[in-house]
């Protein structure tokens, strides 16, 4: 699914050049769940921004399912970051709409991903993929155990909460890859492992491929495999190849 070959980004800020990645190499298998750690500044949200098309390597190859992505097109990006990957930020403003309800949250994603095809659909067709998204929304809603909240606002959530709609929203669009940055960073212990075995969840019931970025060495233990970052290399791996 992501093979990262000698992988190289430097970021130039006036006269200062830092090296976030430095020749990493990593294969993720389809399906596969894994964590990655690293004290800060050692790669981690970067790797992560390069694998959902937010960043390009200075350096190096990155393909997913077999396909170079730094030859995209804009036109193609989009479609990969729409389609393909799906989100979870730490931050949850970063997640969700805070004026829609948590199920106009999720349908809102479906809406971008069907804004390019309306204009060939009839009036009829059209009010039934509408009923079609709401129905697949509520489905994720109820998944993820927020049925319920449907209606409510992001700020009339807890923060676990507002984590699990904010799951929802990033499956909208049924992605392949799940990308989750500090996803229980925000969160107590309790709650964050509650997120963690939604991911858990999803990866067994679904297969989706997922990969995490999280300082909890606890957490990273209930992944099938920890990949470990120090100034921008890989410097351990209990599974796979890199």
């Amino acid at each position: 699914m992501i093979n990262c070959d000698g992988l190289v980004k430097i970021y130039e800020t006036d006269d200062k050049k830092v090296m976030a990645l430095e020749g990493l190499d990593l294969t993720v298998e389809t399906g596969e769940m894994l964590a990655v750690i690293g004290k800060s500044g050692s790669g981690k949200s970067t790797l992560l921004n390069m694998i959902g098309g937010l960043e390009t390597p200075t350096a190096g190859v990155l393909t997913i399912d077999g396909k170079d992505i730094s030859t995209y097109s804009e036109a193609e990006m989009v479609r990969y970051r729409r389609d393909k990957v799906g989100f979870v930020w730490q931050k949850s403003a970063k997640n969700l709409f805070p004026y829609l309800t948590v199920l106009q949250n999720v349908e809102a994603v479906m809406m971008f991903e069907n804004s390019g095809n309306t204009g060939n659909l009839k009036h009829g067709e059209i009010i039934k993929k509408r009923k079609d998204n709401k129905s697949y929304a509520l489905k994720l809603l109820n998944a993820v155990g927020l049925q319920e909240h449907k209606d409510k606002l992001p700020a009339q959530l807890s923060g676990g909460e507002q984590q699990r709609a904010a799951i929802a929203v990033a499956l909208a669009n049924k992605p392949d890859i799940l990308l989750a940055d500090e996803p229980t960073g925000a969160l107590d212990s309790k709650t964050g492992h509650m997120v963690m075995d939604l991911f858990h969840k999803l990866h067994e019931e679904q297969g989706k491929t997922i990969v995490l970025i999280t300082h909890s060495q606890e957490l990273a233990q209930e992944t099938e495999r920890i990949v470990t970052l120090l100034d921008g290399q890989i410097v351990a791996d209990n599974g796979g190849e890199h």
